[in-house]
């Protein structure tokens, strides 16, 4: 969600902060602005909505200066609007923050009773008033952020500056990720290295409970107790090219349209063309011996994490547990000792998702991360970071990168399977032979854009739409769901398909749209059953299978869309992308922001 950009520059740093911040917009947001420091007291445009109204604001009343702060707002406390919009300030302080101070509402009394007064409804504003009664107590700017981290609770990474103090910004964290940027005779702050990529690639990551104190010369690190440490300077490999919708009219139809693509290149990171063998990297671990696997992750990831359940333990025969880390770490869980934690993340910084793996961390479990971010906060600390190569991904609601976690989810399945003695040398080659046709299946799935947009005309003025899938088609139809939920505002459910005449069989009539996910594997026929029962009560079912249950049973539905034959253990790549394609068109055909969807935001880095 929100995202920091400061800058020490040798130039006007507004141009540079609102560039910082366009790079950021994938993040999600309502509303943004910017403070510089100028003439030794501090400037502010801030603006509701699109980053647009600030350039607009900007362009009427400029803003001087060459050291400031920026911020893209996802509201949190208080509505979206102008004076909820950061930079908060003070007559001495600005300063930017992502994430949530849980204990604002006793601040806020104890600031109220020494006769502070505030212009906003944020949490976020008590923070600039208590350090600016640490430094009108006499403490210097150092000390006076120290002493104010010290005070508050919850997840935070904060960018600060100081009137008067024109070579000075510090930054804090956390649970929320904050970068620094190293530049020639200029500083740098950052959500991560894409904000900060068109400034410099030479990167440190605040470590948690991390501040720094930033100058035109460098920075300086300090823990949660002030000691003085060092951080790694890092090169990073983020472009710093802006990314472009190509002549696609979203990000999302462009995102959808990359994935045989990114599907290639996540699958050739691992799988050797020449021989068909899985290569992972070197586990810390004994694979065949793991007792047991737990995997987390939120949303769309969480539903790859489901469809890697059936695989592990249908081919790699060991137990898996599926959870979303907004829950996992609540339940306090008992782990086996010496188990496996994998956590997936787009972002690598999704905040739920960071949490629970520090408790399998405590719980003495292996980490393995899959994360599209190898400079993330969760690839940092995790024991072995699986990288998908799905590159930026920028509309909020995930495609590509859900197809590429799956992609290596299904190698390290493989892996895992012939470590463990589950399978042959002869059934890795069969299923490394599947995963390897994927990219061409999937560009064929794309041909289908055309019939699945005229489709979209059929659900874009329904109130309600179900998905139905068995197997690992369950994962998808709560995916395709999700989907349509996400960007076109439609309510939409998905189901088991053997669980519709527990329940929900109930909601079907001739104005409900059914999405049946049904490649022809073990689970065809009765997944064909639960079919013939929804259209017997009027539902419109679109089938989605391959031409074997196409031509068994297409006729009788609403409408079928064949898609390839391949082997049931690669269908779920395959089966994501029509049901991403008419979450697409319908979202289209009603008008929404597809790629910025109302109260979205892509990297959820609060709980």
């Amino acid at each position: 969600m929100c995202g920091i950009v400061g800058v020490i520059g040798r130039g006007e740093a507004a141009p540079r902060l609102l560039e910082g911040l366009k790079r950021l917009e994938y993040r999600g947001y309502d509303s943004a602005g910017i403070a510089t420091l100028v003439d030794g007291g501090i400037e502010r445009r801030r603006a509701e909505g699109k980053l647009v109204n600030l350039e607009k604001a900007l362009a009427e009343w400029s803003l001087d200066g060459d050291i400031g702060i920026g911020h893209t707002r996802w509201a949190t406390h208080g509505v979206p609007n102008e004076a909820n919009a950061h930079p908060h300030a003070t007559h001495r302080v600005a300063l930017v923050h992502n994430g949530i101070i849980e204990n604002y509402r006793e601040l806020a009394a104890e600031l109220k009773a020494a006769g502070c007064v505030f212009a906003s409804e944020t949490d976020t504003e008590i923070v600039a008033h208590l350090i600016t009664r640490n430094l009108e107590e006499g403490m210097g700017p150092r000390e006076a952020v120290a002493a104010a981290l010290k005070r508050l609770e919850g997840a935070f990474a904060l960018g600060i500056v100081f009137a008067g103090e024109h070579e000075l910004m510090i930054g804090a964290r956390r649970g929320s990720p904050l970068a620094v940027g190293f530049g020639d005779d200029e500083m740098f702050l950052g959500s991560d290295a894409m904000a900060l990529a068109p400034m410099t690639n030479r990167i440190a990551y605040l470590k948690e409970g991390d501040y720094v104190v930033v100058t035109r010369k460098g920075a300086s690190f300090y823990d949660h107790d002030d000691n003085a440490v060092e951080r790694e300077i890092k090169q990073s490999a983020i472009s710093g090219a802006m990314i472009g919708k190509g002549n696609h009219r979203h990000f999302m139809l462009k995102e959808i349209f990359e994935q045989p693509a990114v599907i290639g290149d996540t699958l050739h990171s691992y799988l050797t063309p020449a021989t068909g063998e899985i290569v992972l990297p070197p586990m810390p671990f004994d694979v065949a011996a793991l007792p047991k696997i737990t995997i987390i992750a939120c949303g769309t990831s969480f539903y790859a994490a489901m469809v890697a359940k059936y695989w592990f333990e249908q081919v790699a025969r060991v137990s898996v547990e599926v959870d979303v880390a907004s829950e996992f770490r609540y339940r306090e869980a008992p782990m086996p000792e010496g188990g496996l934690g994998i956590f997936i993340s787009q972002s690598g910084e999704t905040a739920d998702t960071l949490a629970a793996l520090h408790y399998c961390r405590e719980q003495k479990q292996h980490i393995v991360a899959i994360v599209n971010v190898p400079e993330s906060s969760i690839a940092r600390e995790s024991d072995v970071v699986l990288q998908t190569l799905a590159g930026p991904e920028i509309g909020v609601a995930s495609t590509k990168a859900f197809t590429c976690q799956l992609a290596t989810l299904a190698c390290m399945v493989i892996s895992f399977a012939r470590a463990r003695g589950a399978i042959d040398e002869a059934e890795e080659d069969r299923l490394a032979f599947a995963l390897a046709h994927v990219p061409a299946m999937a560009a064929q799935v794309l041909n289908h854009d055309e019939a699945i947009r005229d489709l979209a005309h059929a659900i874009f003025e329904k109130r309600d739409v179900l998905y139905l899938g068995r197997g690992t088609g369950y994962p998808l139809a709560l995916e395709g769901a999700l989907k349509l939920k996400e960007i076109s505002y439609i309510h939409a459910e998905g189901y088991a398909s053997g669980e519709m005449k527990h329940g929900p069989i109930a909601l079907i009539d001739e104005e409900v749209p059914v999405i049946v996910i049904a490649p022809t594997d073990r689970w065809f026929d009765k997944t064909v059953s639960n079919m013939r029962e929804v259209m017997a009560r009027g539902g419109k079912v679109i089938f989605l299978s391959d031409v074997t249950g196409v031509d068994a049973v297409g006729e009788d539905a609403f409408a079928a869309i064949e898609l390839p034959s391949v082997d049931p253990f690669v269908a779920p790549l395959l089966y994501a992308i029509p049901v991403q394609l008419l979450a697409y068109h319908v979202a289209v055909l009603k008008g929404t922001d597809v790629d910025q969807p109302r109260n979205l935001a892509k990297s959820v880095t609060v709980e």
